[in-house]
């Protein structure tokens, strides 16, 4: 008769199998296995540190490049802007490209006739009354006609800024202190902050926007500074046959939904009247703001450049030394 003693041994020996099976399995199959584990583990130790070392090389690279443009600059800028007057206009998010955009601007002989940096409020459309209200008592003492009549705050107020700063042709009447009038009235009312004298109106302008916005009210923002880089090149009281201010507008890119860039590139109006550069972050980018406003000044047609959509070249086509 089977009692519980011979289940008891069964059982046991059953287990003992399995785990002898599983040592032996085990040891039999630890080596190969084991083997082709860390044959794997080298094979990609290898091929990461190949990838780190091309990654070094491309910097390296890159690193070379800039050095290279920054001291080509002087050769290339050298004199391609001698007595013009450049007025350089800029966004709070392109206060890195400042100094900069204005470096080149001296390599290349301008005369900076002033800063001016247009604050975030500018462009808000919360602000849209009290910046007419400034607009419309900036523009009394200035003796300036043609003043947009309209409810829109950043077109008038670009328009005022700009009717003092820039030269325009034909030209505009104006009081002695205009320029002084408009710049005190926006800068107390916390819209812009000028630097500079600016006692002498500008030939041309350089103007550095940033990224395109993306809160709530980006829709409308992003219109507004557009429409602000318009009225600098293209003033609304100017008229039929009035030729429009060179103007270079530059970014540090041309992608994504409201870019000044892609919107002066994609209109057929203003990619004829305003220049445009989309990598001014880089030397190369840098290098090619002075030139394209060379360029511009000298042929009154309006280049692209940069490495996104609708940029022609790198840089505007030099004229080789004879």
């Amino acid at each position: 008769m089977i009692n519980f003693r011979y289940h008891v041994v069964s059982l046991t020996a059953v287990f003992l199998a399995l785990a002898i099976g599983l040592v032996v399995g085990t040891a039999a199959l630890n080596g190969p296995l084991s083997d082709a584990l860390k044959n794997r583990v080298d094979s990609l130790t290898k091929q990461t540190q190949a990838y780190r070392d091309q990654i070094n090389q491309l910097e390296t690279e890159t690193g070379k490049q800039e050095q290279f443009t920054q001291e080509a600059a002087p050769i290339m800028l050298a004199g391609k802007l001698t007595g013009r007057r450049v007025l350089l206009v800029s966004m709070p998010q392109a206060r890195p490209q400042v100094s900069k955009a204005l470096d080149m601007l001296h390599l290349a002989g301008a005369m900076v006739t002033g800063q001016v940096e247009i604050q975030d409020k500018f462009f808000d459309p919360a602000s849209k009354a009290s910046l007419l209200d400034t607009a419309n008592i900036a523009a009394q003492p200035t003796g300036l006609t043609g003043v947009p009549a309209n409810s829109n705050g950043v077109e008038t107020s670009s328009f005022l800024l700009a009717s003092v700063l820039v030269t325009r042709h034909p030209a505009v009447s104006l009081s002695t202190d205009a320029a002084k009038t408009v710049l005190t009235a926006f800068k107390e009312d916390n819209f812009i902050v000028p630097t500079g004298d600016f006692t002498a109106a500008a030939d041309a302008v350089v103007l550095l926007v940033g990224d395109p916005y993306n809160d709530s009210d980006a829709g409308p923002k992003n219109t507004n500074v557009v429409t602000m880089v318009d009225q600098f090149a293209n003033p609304t009281a100017t008229g039929a046959g009035a030729a429009p201010s060179p103007v270079v507008v530059a970014a540090s890119g041309a992608a994504g939904p409201g870019n000044v860039i892609s919107a002066v590139r994609g209109d057929p109006t203003l990619s004829k009247s305003i220049a445009s550069v989309d990598n001014v972050t880089t030397p190369d980018g840098q290098v090619a703001v002075p030139l394209a406003l060379a360029e511009y000044l000298t042929t009154t047609k309006p280049g692209h450049y940069g490495v996104a959509a609708g940029a022609s070249a790198m840089l505007p086509k030099q004229k080789p030394v004879t």
